[in-house]
């Protein structure tokens, strides 16, 4: 079997979608020797990375790669083309995986997955830019029509769908839950660029500083915190740069917090598991999310867990975590609050971290993934339109 699997945004600052595709195409040549693996650089007409040769490079005898472009006209104008003039250029793959909020249309042989992330951007549109939610939008609605299997990252990734897109059968959808990238490390080596942080003595929040990640509350939560207690660990924010948030630093500067709020952008894996491992707690007060990776990623380090009771979350942390409605602030400066002063027990909160953690894993991701290549082989094309007049229409 030849399965085309979509590698686009595994480059240079990748989040999510990236860290998802990446991980599964470590894990399935692993446990996958017979079936070959076409990796696309490049894939879809609407997200295109300009630095395309720094995704993920593998070194398995089964594994080869696909075309690329190289600009994003190139890719525009390739999946213009007829159907059976892309499975030609791509190697006739019998299976495609897309992992890009990107669905291919009507194609005659290829059967595809596609991998449903979450739906903020119809649920929320206002999080978003308007660039990004057609893109998100239009790949979904594809998937609706087109994916001949959906694969969800949680549960109510998955319910969601279904009650956005009724017409989509649900027998065609299933749970993969992602894994983490990392594992708790007794002798752990501290970064040198950490130099300024002493073990069990911040507060750390990772993810991208867009609007639906909720940093704004989470400041404001952190500034009362400190108003009624004094001194207080400094708040450490590690993420890439998102959309909608061009006064974040403003909004340090006006909260006062900024000396103790510190913003370290992008990091390196090396200096990211340092800091999940020896944070005082970590806090992810997230709006919405379709999984929530920064929260297993630290709980496999053994941190302190705080975050919301919303969307997916609470399926993936269970009674692990301390979780709290992300939109009142007093119930997040609470909750920090008790583990400052005890009267929630930290080595208790680690302990059921690391265990919880232990639930989800890489090759059992694989394992599910390889068998619905294989299963969805004898499946029909699926190729629909929605039954109800009502239902959204593409951008």
């Amino acid at each position: 079997m030849k399965i085309g699997f979509d590698i686009s945004q595994t480059g240079n600052f990748k989040a999510g979608c990236g860290f998802f595709a990446e991980s599964l195409i470590r894990q399935l040549p692993l446990i996958d020797k017979e079936n070959e693996y076409y990796l696309f650089k490049t894939f879809g007409d609407s997200f295109w990375d300009p630095n395309f040769n720094k995704t993920f490079n593998a070194n398995f005898p089964n594994i080869r790669y696909g075309p690329h472009h190289k600009s994003k006209e190139e890719a525009q104008k390739f999946w213009k083309n007829s159907s059976d003039l892309i499975e030609k250029n791509l190697g006739f793959p019998d299976v495609i995986h897309s992992n890009n909020f990107y669905c291919p249309q009507k194609l005659e042989k290829a059967k595809v997955l596609f991998t449903l992330y979450d739906l903020s951007f119809i649920e929320f549109p206002e999080w978003t830019t308007e660039e990004n939610r057609t893109i998100c939008f239009n790949g979904v609605f594809n998937a609706s029509l087109f994916a001949d299997f959906i694969i969800a990252i949680s549960k109510y990734s998955r319910d969601n769908f279904l009650d956005v897109f009724p017409h989509y059968p649900a027998d065609r959808t299933a749970v993969i839950y992602p894994a983490s990238r990392f594992s708790f490390q007794p002798k752990l080596t501290k970064p040198q660029s950490l130099d300024v942080f002493k073990k069990e003595e911040f507060w750390l929040s990772v993810g991208t500083i867009e609007p639906r990640k909720n940093h704004v509350r989470l400041l404001k939560a952190y500034a009362r915190l400190k108003e009624k207690n004094g001194e207080v660990f400094p708040l450490v924010l590690v993420g890439g740069e998102g959309w909608l948030m061009e006064n974040f630093q403003a909004e340090i500067n006006r909260l006062g917090l900024t000396k103790d709020v510190r913003v370290m952008g992008y990091l390196e894996d090396g200096e990211l598991q340092w800091l999940y491992q020896n944070c005082f707690a970590f806090i992810y007060p997230s709006l919405f999310e379709g999984f929530g990776m920064p929260v297993l990623e630290a709980m496999s380090c053994g941190a302190p867990i705080i975050t919301s009771k919303t969307t997916s979350i609470p399926e993936i942390v269970d009674s692990a975590g301390i979780l709290i409605n992300p939109y009142e602030v007093d119930q997040l400066c609470g909750a920090m609050e008790n583990l400052i002063w005890k009267r929630v027990n930290r080595l208790e909160l680690k302990e059921k971290a690391l265990k919880q953690a232990k639930k989800f894993s890489w090759q059992q991701a694989a394992d599910k993934t390889l068998a619905l290549y294989h299963s969805v082989l004898h499946l029909a094309k699926q190729s629909r339109s929605p039954k109800r007049s009502n239902q959204p229409q593409p951008v």
